[in-house]
């Protein structure tokens, strides 16, 4: 491959693989992966820097192998080395101004006097390549120090806090105007007291002229007792308020006006109000019937009503 592909065009070729493989894999939305994660573009630096590290390495190898070899076996290399695509005279020199590195022939002008046992030393000046790195991380000091020491930039985990609050403030404002999933199979009940008071809300704007702001039923029933015409719980109440109550009479289905994710905090603040004792209420409707949960495990107590005023929310209710 070495001889096919000269290293200023292997360095780059693998580089830009890397350099793609990362972009194809790494999920960074609309910004560049090496922008977006500095520690994409850290790797990235770290590995183009290797790539040429091993490429003089392997240039010095190979020049001091060349050496080596007979006669013959250098012509042989010679006439290879006037195939196409071969490394450039061009190349070498820039090679050879990185590295600063001295032919084989010229080494006894840098060569040390004193020796040990038959091993003498160069005096070989460090590699500009390796100067030029030196002061690089000299420069990213620098900017390190003013930027987290002075300027006082965010450290990684302040800057994923901040992501983690920018991409919630993002979801709100998504889910304002998504389709609103909410369905009667995934609905659950509601405890939390946001929920309860948004419910109240909507309750008190919608439902009061049939259920009376306290849940004790004018037109339609008392919504305060066990007593239930389309059967209680969260999901039946839910339902009936999403599509209406009984045909001909009953209520009217609320889909249309307010939707489901909103229907859900109505039918908790109505639940919430089991056990209520409102003033004067409604008597039972004859085709109401007394609601058990039978999804609650055997023996376990039905959950105890909650005190309206603790909670602060609830909304079209309909039994």
């Amino acid at each position: 491959m070495k001889k096919l592909i000269p290293s200023y065009v292997r360095v780059p070729l693998i580089f830009a693989i890397v350099f793609g493989a990362m972009e194809y894999f790494i999920d960074s939305g609309n910004q560049p992966a090496f922008i977006k994660y500095p520690m994409v573009l850290l790797f990235l630096g770290v590995f183009l820097f290797l790539l040429i590290a091993i490429e003089i390495v392997v240039s010095a190898v190979d020049k001091v192998t060349y050496h080596l070899l007979t006669e013959e076996q250098k012509k042989q290399l010679d006439e290879a080395q006037s195939l196409p695509f071969t490394e450039s005279a061009f190349y070498k020199n820039i090679i050879k101004k990185l590295t600063r590195s001295n032919e084989i022939e010229q080494e006894a002008d840098v060569m040390l006097d004193h020796n040990y046992d038959g091993i003498k030393e160069l005096d070989n000046v460090l590699p500009p390549w390796w100067v030029y790195l030196f002061y690089c991380t000299i420069l990213f000091a620098v900017v390190y120090l003013v930027r987290f020491e002075i300027m006082g930039g965010d450290t990684q985990a302040q800057e994923f806090d901040k992501e983690v609050a920018a991409a919630k403030i993002a979801v709100a404002e998504y889910n304002k105007t998504a389709p609103d999933q909410m369905s009667k199979d995934k609905v659950t009940l509601l405890t939390d007291a946001p929920s309860i008071a948004a419910g109240k809300d909507i309750f008190m704007k919608n439902c009061i002229p049939c259920h009376r702001p306290d849940a004790g039923g004018q037109i339609g029933p008392n919504l305060t007792d066990d007593m239930w015409i389309n059967g209680g719980g969260i999901k039946n109440v839910f339902n009936t308020i999403m599509e209406g109550g009984r045909d001909g009479k009953g209520m009217i289905s609320w889909k249309a006006t307010i939707k489901p994710t909103d229907i859900q905090k109505v039918a908790s603040y109505v639940l919430s109000l089991q056990g209520t004792k409102p003033l004067n209420p409604k008597p039972t409707e004859p085709e109401a019937k007394k609601w058990v949960d039978e999804e609650a495990p055997k023996g376990a107590a039905q959950p105890a009503a909650t005190d309206t005023t603790k909670v602060a929310t609830k909304v079209v209710a309909v039994k």
